[in-house]
């Protein structure tokens, strides 16, 4: 499953941040999950300690800088980017990308067209029967729509050679399908994505739950059936650094901060600086999903970055009400626990988080990143453990590689 922030009109309009996106990893359908034996509490009157690991440094080939602050347009909080290039497959001619949103539960590169000034009329679309492709993703927010087209794909040190990527909102919209108009307005631009694209490194290796379209002349677009190799691709399993990610995110104060930082490590157990440290480890179904319980219910889990809070149901916490929505604002700051269990019921564990004041914590408007901001949003059948849950944490995603023989996905804290 992957998750994606609300748009929001002003600094001040912090609404719940974060919506389903319908066609990714299942789009919030039952996913046969084990139950736990053990039961996750509700909230108690005193925090615990918030993690304190620190990121590695982002200077190996295998790692890239994580920054999370007032981005593009100064309405999200919590939302991680990092800089990436795209160019002309086997060629130097290149885009350099800032401010691509960091997402462990989506799969494939998107970019928005506007921020690929020098590649976007040279890049190849992906075709099928000679007839160019897109793809329609949805949000609960809208939607985005665009050409899949082959890129070389740049972080750091790793390369991604000639991978479908989508580039969103280089058609007209007049070819959009009625099916795709159906969830909303485009989300085409910079104001309305809130960064100029999402980086989906989650442990699927392609998108092969999107929505495909076969567009001659780019009109007239018809729902189509591809192969693995004409879906958006995620670019790790083609680094040199392949079987996974671990996103590592500096703690911040209890109280929230401006700003954050983290490193984005390529590999996991093939360098020295990126060996597997976790103490807790999950194995997840092909999405990314594990199985939890909380407050007393079984609901299907994920640790994703692209959600910029823990989102969960619990009516016994105050929503925050006008510009911050459904926000948990408790009078005082609560702690939590939730008992985790592996999609294949193998392995258990616990994931314990703290969920403070909103409003205290985004400062107004001043703060973007906070460790213990949570609210309720999407399903009840749902625990979403987005970015404050990563802050002081190293999460590993191991990539689902049993196609080639491989290790079955997991993920791991």
């Amino acid at each position: 499953m992957c998750l994606r922030p609300f748009r929001v009109l002003s600094t001040a309009a912090l609404v719940a941040l974060v919506s389903l996106v319908a066609a990714c990893g299942g789009g919030g359908g039952s996913s046969g999950n084990s139950n736990s034996s053990s039961s996750g509490s509700s909230g108690s009157g005193s925090a615990v300690p918030s993690p304190t690991q620190q990121p590695t440094a982002a200077t190996a080939a295998n790692t890239v800088a994580v920054t999370v602050d007032r981005g593009l347009t100064g309405t999200l909080p919590n939302i991680p980017t990092v800089t990436l290039k795209v160019c002309v497959a086997n060629t130097s001619t290149c885009d350099t990308v800032s401010n691509v949103q960091v997402d462990t539960a989506s799969f494939g590169l998107r970019l928005l067209a506007s921020a690929l000034p020098n590649v976007l009329s040279s890049l190849s679309p992906v075709m099928l029967n000679n007839v160019n492709l897109a793809e329609c993703t949805a949000f609960a927010d809208g939607y985005t729509w665009g050409t899949v087209r082959s890129a070389d794909v740049k972080i750091s040190g790793e390369t991604a050679s000639n991978i479908p990527i989508q580039v969103i909102g280089d058609l007209g919209s007049n070819t959009v399908p009625s099916a795709c108009a159906a969830f909303g307005n485009a989300q085409n631009t910079v104001q309305d994505l809130g960064a100029n694209g999402i980086l989906g490194i989650g442990v699927a290796p392609y998108d092969s739950i999107g929505a495909y379209y076969s567009c001659p002349g780019n009109t007239n677009c018809t729902a189509v059936t591809v192969s693995q190799t004409q879906m958006v691709a995620n670019p790790v399993p083609k680094f040199a650094d392949n079987n996974g990610v671990i996103l590592e995110m500096a703690p911040v104060s209890d109280s929230g901060a401006p700003s954050a930082t983290g490193t984005l490590v390529f590999g996991i157990g093939t360098q020295s600086n990126n060996a597997m440290n976790a103490s807790q480890s999950f194995a997840t179904d092909q999405w990314g999903r594990l199985s939890s319980t909380f407050n007393g219910r079984t609901l299907q889990t994920f640790l994703d970055s692209g959600s910029n809070a823990i989102f969960f149901a619990d009516s016994s916490l105050p929503q925050c009400g006008g510009n911050l929505g459904t926000f948990y604002c408790p009078s005082s700051t609560q702690s939590f626990s939730a008992a985790l269990v592996s999609n294949n019921g193998a392995t258990s564990g616990t994931a314990t988080f703290n969920v403070a004041n909103a409003s205290s914590l985004l400062g107004s408007g001043t703060n973007y990143a906070a460790n213990n901001l949570a609210g309720q949003f999407g399903s009840s059948t749902t625990l979403d453990l987005g970015l404050s849950f990563f802050y002081g944490r190293y999460v590993y995603y191991g990539m689902d590689m049993t196609a080639t023989g491989g290790k079955a996905p997991y993920v791991a804290y």
